[in-house]
Order: C-alpha cells, then sequence, then structure tokens
C-alpha cells in the first residue's frame, strides 16, 4: 500500500482537500481524507507543498497516430479516400511506442481518447486509452469505450470538394452523413430481422460498424466549429436518434442557451487556434466561460499528439478569461471521463476508482507549475519526486 500524505487534493468530488491523504492499494485508491488511518506497512510519501488531482483526460486527442514529420506526416487519422470510412478502426495505426505517451503523461494525463481525424464525413472508430507502457495496443486500449468520428463544415469539403466529389459544400456533406446513417438504419432493420426470424443475414463489412451507432449503442463523435453546424450536428443526431457528442464547439458561446436546454454534450478546444479557416475565426479564449455561464456541461481538448501536455495551461488561460476553477478542473476529469463513459472509474478522487492521480508542485493549471509524477493503475510511469 501507499500513502500519498500531506498534499492538497483536488478531489472534484468533495471539494479541495489540504493536508489530505491518499491510500493506494493494488491499483485502486482507497480511501481520501483529512482523518485517514496509514497502516502500518504501508510505504508513505511526503507531499507537503504539492497538489494531487485525478490523472487529467483529453477526450478528443490524435495522441500515438504520428507526430507531424513521422510516420507519412501524421496521416495515420485520415482515411481519406472516401466519405464514409466507418470501417477503419484506429488500433490499426495506434503506436504504443509513440513519443507522445510519455510527453502526455508529463503533463498529467492519464488517459485519452485518440480519434480519426476530421477528413472524411464519417472517419472510423476511435477508442480511450490508458497511457501504460505497453507493447501492443491492447496494452493500451480500455475495452467498450469506442466511438465513432465524425465531421461538419469545411474539413470534408476541403478533402474531397478539391477532388470535384461529393461533398463539396456543407448541404452536401448533410445530405451525405443523412445518406450513410439512413441506409444503416435500414440495413440494422433487415438484420434485426432476419435474426428473428432466424434466417440468414449476408453482412456488409463496410455497414456493419454503422449498427450500433443507428441504434443508440455507441456514441458519435461529431466534428463542428462554426454554430450553425453545432446545431447541424445537433439536428442530424436528434433526427435519428444519435448518442451523439459536439466537438471542438468553437463558436458554441454563440447558441450557449440551446446547447444547455437540449443538454448537449461537448468537448471544447482548442482554444488557442490561428485563424487558419474561416470557421475558426472566431475562436474565443471566453468561449468555455461563456458556456459555464449558460448551463453547457463540457470537456476541454488540445485536440493533439505531444501538445496534449500543454491543455493544463489553456485551461488555466480560461479562468483568466472568467471560466470558475472548479468547472476547469472538471473540464480535465469527470467531464471526460463521463464523455468516454469511464466515470465510474476515473475522474474523481474516491475510493474504489483506478489509482490514477497527477502530481504537481503549484496549481495544476498555472503555467509555471510542473506535474513532478504521473501514476496510472497505482504505479509511477513518471516520476521526478525526490522521495
Amino acid at each position: 500500500m501507499i500513502a500519498l500524505t500531506n498534499c492538497k487534493a483536488v478531489t472534484i468530488s468533495d471539494g479541495i482537500l489540504d493536508k489530505a491523504t491518499i491510500l493506494v492499494e493494488d491499483g485502486v485508491i482507497k480511501a481520501v481524507g483529512t482523518d485517514v488511518e496509514i497502516p502500518l506497512d504501508a510505504a508513505v510519501l511526503d507531499l507537503t507543498g504539492k497538489w494531487v488531482t485525478p490523472g487529467f483526460i483529453d477526450a478528443h486527442s490524435h495522441l500515438a497516430m504520428g507526430e507531424p514529420g513521422v510516420k507519412g506526416g501524421g496521416d495515420d487519422d485520415n482515411e481519406a479516400t472516401a466519405p464514409v470510412t466507418a470501417h477503419v478502426r484506429m488500433i490499426d495505426s495506434l503506436d504504443p511506442w509513440s513519443i507522445g505517451i510519455p510527453a502526455a503523461r508529463k503533463g498529467g494525463f492519464t488517459a485519452v481518447c485518440t480519434l480519426p481525424g476530421s477528413a472524411n464525413v464519417i472517419g472510423g472508430i476511435g477508442v480511450a486509452v490508458k497511457l501504460r507502457d505497453g507493447k501492443c495496443v491492447e496494452d493500451l486500449v480500455i475495452p467498450g469505450t469506442e466511438v465513432m468520428k465524425m465531421a461538419l463544415g469545411e474539413n470534408p469539403k476541403g478533402a474531397y470538394g478539391s477532388r470535384k466529389q461529393m461533398p463539396m459544400t456543407r448541404m452536401g456533406t448533410g445530405a451525405v452523413l443523412r445518406e450513410a446513417l439512413f441506409n444503416a438504419r435500414q440495413y440494422a432493420d433487415e438484420q434485426a430481422a432476419a435474426q428473428a426470424e432466424g434466417k440468414p443475414f449476408k453482412h456488409d463489412f463496410r455497414m456493419d460498424p454503422l449498427v450500433p451507432v443507428v441504434r443508440g449503442e455507441m456514441r458519435c463523435r461529431i466534428h463542428c466549429h462554426r454554430a450553425d453546424d453545432i446545431l447541424t450536428a445537433v439536428r442530424i443526431g436528434e433526427e435519428f436518434g444519435l448518442d451523439f457528442v459536439v466537438e471542438h464547439c468553437t463558436e458554441g458561446f454563440k447558441v450557449a442557451d440551446i446547447l444547455a436546454e437540449k443538454q448537449v454534450k461537448c468537448v471544447v478546444g482548442p482554444l488557442r487556434m490561428i485563424p487558419g479557416k474561416m470557421e475558426v475565426w472566431n475562436c474565443t479564449i471566453e468561449n468555455p466561460a461563456r458556456l459555464e455561464a449558460a448551463g453547457v456541461e463540457f470537456a476541454l481538448s488540445a485536440d493533439a499528439q505531444t501538445a496534449t501536455r500543454w491543455l493544463p495551461e489553456e485551461a488555466g488561460l480560461a479562468m483568466a478569461y472568467g471560466l470558475s476553477e472548479t468547472a476547469a478542473f472538471r473540464a480535465l476529469t469527470i467531464n471526460p471521463a463521463r464523455i468516454l463513459g469511464l466515470d465510474h472509474r476515473m475522474g474523481t478522487l474516491e475510493p474504489g476508482k483506478d489509482a490514477d492521480l497527477a502530481i504537481f508542485d503549484g496549481h495544476p493549471l498555472y503555467n509555471m507549475t510542473r506535474c513532478r509524477a504521473t501514476m496510472i493503475d497505482g504505479v509511477f510511469y513518471f516520476n521526478e519526486l525526490e522521495l
């Protein structure tokens, strides 16, 4: 057993505790509090002056998919050969030896969801991973966290319109997505009818991945920046009964009241984009604060590879522009855990949850603070502490 003592514990579930003790055993948090009895056989680590948070989670990353300039220029996350490639899976590109994994751990991250890119209207299946050391993807992947990536706006237009291929417009993108979902729903109904009647059914490798999507059994992650694209995602999601999350939500502040009313799940970021394309011209660091004020629950994302490690700094900048400390911490912990369906295992410092922790030498969202250690399942995978 390990006892982390005298720390400032950001529990998320029970506020911030001063001079707290956290007990860890067999990869699980056993106790958290200011009056925890420390077993005689525990290895005691005195963390006076240190902050401890749940391991940070980035719900939208491209981590371990190839950095720019490496392995084909970082293109392993976009199978940009057809507008609909629902059958491709990120586990077939994910590199467990990626330089991005230890880099993210140095920022306090213990898990990410790594996703296909946004060149395609339907880009394929992403998955959540723990940032452990491993020789194969199975050492990292968290089973049951598969999600389907979709995209609206300028990315699919740019990828296919330049080839004079549909979609060339936002109208075309919506039509491609609707057609794929319509066909998938029809296919799913035929499959269900055949199973009910005990008849053979000819499976289609390209259609099978969309069956759980149209049945609401697999979450969709829909890339959209501009306010109208955000509402297109909501409209199509409701039309087909999808379990969906809006990704980036760059102009979410323009429609925050609608997102709050409909309780739309959002992943916001990156927050410091240059105006490289029209749909992000209105990117503002104030977006998270305005979403919080409207009552929208969201996670923050770096939308990156090794740059994932700098996401806490963006959260701190958002605080400088009005985001509350509570919302900032939640946006890196419990909110992404909920989006990934992992809030029963991670996202807070509570007994029974995975011992995924990050230790900082100051306020975790302050740009002059350093992460000093990261624990995953009770094991230190990164540790600069002098103990």
